[in-house]
């Protein structure tokens, strides 16, 4: 599937409900035109995580009528870190928000990744 720029702005605006419902803090996210990456800090396991954003992304996509349920619009799994050393933290959100080329639909937390040490 492909991501046009309404579809990214529904994907990323899903991402940002789902953390917030799961209390779960957004650090970063760009969603892409054929993948997304996102830095999540929580107390769940990351393929838990990624779970949960792609179920919801796809039940957002389909609420706005773009995508019907049923069709599969992710990949089986995907790639998942635990990022425990605060560099790494910020290396990976440094890499999410400026390292994917031009810009498609980027969140950067102005507030919560200036407090990793």
């Amino acid at each position: 599937m492909t991501l046009d720029q309404q579809r990214r702005r529904v994907v990323l605006e899903s991402i940002r409900r789902t953390c917030s419902h799961r209390d779960w803090a957004l650090l970063a996210a760009h969603v892409r035109s054929t993948h997304v990456h996102a830095v999540v800090a929580s107390r769940s396991v990351p393929e838990r995580v990624m779970g949960d954003l792609k179920a919801y992304a796809s039940r957002a996509l389909a609420d706005a009528g773009f995508e019907p349920p049923p069709r599969r619009k992710w990949a089986r799994h995907g790639s998942t870190r635990w990022l425990w050393d605060p560099g790494n933290a910020r290396a990976a959100i440094d890499y999410v928000v400026r390292g994917q080329g031009i810009d498609m639909e980027v969140y950067e937390s102005p507030e919560l990744w200036r407090q990793i040490p």
